[in-house]
């Protein structure tokens, strides 16, 4: 019985076609190739269905293309009848359900590769770019915004969107700028405020005056001006000290914003003169402007560029400029450092960028400045609101703006005065 068992099994193995090694060469098939991405990148290489377009990331099947004419490789029919395949591996049934066609385009995934990679940089800038300003619309900062903004956009035919965003003395347009894409299209008007006296002033600050930015170039620079309302029984400055003493806690000035130029004016001028002001923080030059020009407020040192307007059309009294000598934009008003020598508190303003913004993008918004800058309209401009262009390189920028940290963290602690 045993030699029967023995020979039904021996017949049995006999039966079965004999496969070798080369009847095994691989591939025999269709091979299934998963990408866990979505069509676009350079991982996709395959069509993408109609159904799937939209529908974000997933794994999809591609049927890769095989070279027919290689010579190690015997092309093997799609599809057949099961168990036709001489080989001994049976291919899906003609009829059956099929795969979706998802096979690669003309160029294989190195060429895709290739050509992605070569793509060069889009030119800057290929879209709107958005200028943040710190404080609201009617400032000094507002108005250079707009005017340097305007160049911009002339020179590239695209909109440069002015975006103020008001709040802690700039604290707030300084995150917002900090924390965006480093690619050039968002900028910031960045200020003696926002990068000379903030670290000084505040003892938590959520920025880096110097690490968190790439500079591109500074603006310009203006004295402030101490200003009053027309009704003001002081008219000169003598007077306005003599007010002051007369009235000690009464007299009230206006800045825009705790730790500001002219803020830290007022705080230099009671020094001084030994007076007893009420310093009153605004969110920007615009708002103290208005309040002054209604009667609010006694006085304000207000930067040259929002208070021109107002004294020339008579609605506010110059009393003083801040800067060591007289204005060209008003000659006729004194210094005062006339009365009290080396008094000095001015305003400047620049453009940085996020760290990390290209170079090359950087150099093209320092050449696009500094000819706007340059323009004989802007220089026009300018001169009439009291200001002394500047436009220099971002190293010089850079330099600028450290020397001025180190400069006003001295003022601020002799002043004693904190924002926190």
């Amino acid at each position: 019985m045993q030699n029967i068992v023995c020979i039904v099994v021996a017949l049995a193995v006999a039966a079965i076609p004999a496969v070798s090694a080369a009847d095994h060469t691989y591939p025999v098939k269709p091979i299934r190739l998963l990408e866990p991405y979505a069509q676009g990148g350079l991982d996709a290489s395959s069509e993408q269905g109609p159904a799937e377009r939209g529908a974000g990331a997933r794994s999809r099947d591609a049927t890769v293309k095989l070279a027919a004419s290689a010579s190690y490789l015997a092309p093997a029919p799609s599809c057949a009848s099961p168990g036709s395949d001489p080989r001994g591996s049976p291919l899906p049934p003609c009829d059956a359900p099929r795969l979706r066609d998802a096979t690669v385009r003309e160029s294989d995934a190195a060429a895709v590769l290739i050509a992605q990679v070569s793509t060069p940089r889009e030119k800057y800038p290929s879209r709107p770019i958005r200028l943040i300003v710190p404080y609201p619309p009617g400032g000094g900062n507002d108005t250079m915004a707009r005017a340097i903004g305007a160049k911009l956009t002339e020179a590239w035919h695209q909109q440069v969107i002015i975006d103020n965003r008001a709040g802690a003395n700039g604290l707030v347009a300084c995150e917002i700028t900090m924390t965006a894409a480093p690619d050039g299209y968002t900028l910031l008007m960045a200020n003696i405020g926002s990068h000379a006296i903030n670290p000084a002033l505040y003892k938590n600050i959520p920025y880096d005056a110097v690490r968190d930015f790439a500079p591109v170039s500074q603006l310009g620079s203006t004295a402030n001006v101490l200003v009053v309302h027309p009704s003001a029984p002081a008219k000169n400055l003598p007077e306005l000290i003599a007010l002051a003493k007369a009235k000690p806690g009464q007299i009230t000035y206006g800045s825009n914003g705790i730790g500001s130029s002219q803020h830290l004016a007022g705080v230099l001028f009671g020094s001084t003169f030994g007076l007893n002001l009420v310093h009153v923080p605004y969110k920007g030059t615009g708002p103290v402007m208005i309040d002054l020009v209604g009667g609010q407020i006694t006085m304000s040192f207000a930067n040259m560029v929002a208070a021109l307007p107002q004294v020339r059309a008579r609605r506010l009294a110059a009393i003083a400029v801040t800067s060591l000598k007289r204005s060209p934009a008003l000659p006729e008003i004194p210094a005062l450092a006339e009365t009290a020598p080396g008094f000095e508190a001015t305003s400047w303003w620049g453009v940085v960028s996020t760290k990390g913004t290209p170079p090359e993008v950087i150099d093209a918004l320092n050449r696009e400045i500094v000819k706007g800058l340059n323009a004989p309209d802007m220089k026009t401009f300018l001169s009439n609101m009291g200001v002394e262009p500047a436009g220099t390189s971002p190293q010089q920028f850079a330099a600028f703006i450290k020397s001025e940290l180190a400069k006003w963290a001295k003022v601020v602690k002799e002043s004693g005065a904190r924002a926190d």
